[in-house]
């Protein structure tokens, strides 16, 4: 692998470049943004919209933040467990069935944009939304790969250690040994599609195959 540094700006544009490319006729192209809440994964998920919509494609931006199972199911260990927040925190069937889904061979289209409201531990009753035929969904979240979710494509922000211990707020670090099994066991440079190294998000990096 090389790496080829561009700026955040450069960065947004090359993937968007990518996805439309990927877009299948009459369909809709199902994007993954992954990586450490420290990473901020939306921050590059939102700076792809104005791209996307620029090049003549609707976009769905979904956090999977807002998918996370209520607080009697995700703290049932307590409120610092790390296997936990690895594998039960994500509500996967409830994102699968309203976003995923939908935008997949035989889908409507038809999404919810936001299901669960952590801060008052209640569903959001969003209104379902509509993304047209050539549609892309934008989707950002921690943990993401290796779950079997029906994704299309899938853009992984790397930190090392160092810079994720460093990045990661006090209060959060009881969240470090989820995202080093999540390395060990599911591999998301390997699996992933575009590798983004993201130790300083201001020069980020893409790793391309030599």
């Amino acid at each position: 692998m090389r790496v080829r540094p561009l700026t955040p700006a450069a960065l947004a544009g090359y993937l968007a470049e990518v996805v439309v490319g990927r877009v299948p006729e009459g369909g809709w192209l199902r994007v993954a943004v992954d990586g450490a809440a420290a990473a901020e994964p939306g921050v590059l998920a939102d700076a792809m919209v104005a791209p996307l919509r620029t090049a003549g494609h609707p976009v769905q931006r979904v956090s999977a933040d807002d998918f996370l199972r209520p607080a009697s199911v995700r703290l049932e260990h307590g409120r610092h467990d790390a296997d936990s927040f690895y594998w039960s925190w994500l509500d996967e069937k409830g994102l699968q069935r309203e976003v995923l889904d939908p935008l997949g061979p035989g889908g409507d289209g038809r999404v919810l944009p936001s299901l669960w409201d952590v801060g008052r531990d209640r569903a959001t009753r969003a209104a379902y939304v509509e993304l047209p035929p050539g549609g892309v969904l934008l989707l950002d979240g921690a943990l993401l790969i290796g779950r079997g979710l029906p994704i299309d494509l899938t853009v992984h922000l790397s930190l090392s250690p160092g810079a994720l211990e460093r990045r990661t707020d006090a209060d959060a670090r009881w969240t470090l040994p989820a995202y080093d099994r999540y390395r060990a066991e599911c591999f998301p440079e390997e699996s992933a599609d575009f590798v983004v190294r993201w130790d300083d998000p201001r020069r980020p990096a893409l790793m391309v195959p030599e």
